[in-house]
C-alpha cells in the first residue's frame, strides 16, 4: 500500500488522503476566450516520472500539501507546503 507523509500527522496510508490534481497550474482570468478555459480544465500532461501533485489528508488533519511524486514507482521523493516552491527536479 502506498504511504504517505502528512506534514502534521506523519506517515499514514494513502487511503487517508484524496489527490487535488497537478500542482502549480495557474489559473487563467475570468474574461479568457472559451479555448483559453478548455486548455485549463481538459489539457494537462501526463509524465512519467517526477510529477508535483496537491493532496489532502482528508481523513486526518484536513489540510493540503504538496508531493512531488514518481509515476512509475509512486515513490514519494518530497512533501512540502502548499506556498513552498517545489524541489529541484530529482531532488529526494
Amino acid at each position: 500500500m502506498m504511504q504517505l507523509r502528512c506534514p502534521w500527522c506523519g506517515e499514514r496510508a494513502a487511503s487517508e488522503f484524496h489527490c487535488g490534481g497537478t500542482t502549480g497550474i495557474t489559473r487563467p482570468p475570468l474574461a479568457c476566450d472559451d479555448s483559453t478555459w478548455s486548455r485549463y480544465l481538459f489539457f494537462r500532461t501526463n509524465p512519467k516520472g517526477g510529477h508535483g501533485e496537491r493532496w489532502r489528508h482528508t481523513f486526518g488533519c484536513g489540510m493540503w500539501f504538496n508531493v512531488w511524486r514518481d509515476t512509475v514507482t509512486h515513490e514519494v521523493k518530497a512533501v512540502y507546503g502548499i506556498t513552498e516552491p517545489p524541489p529541484p527536479q530529482g531532488a529526494p
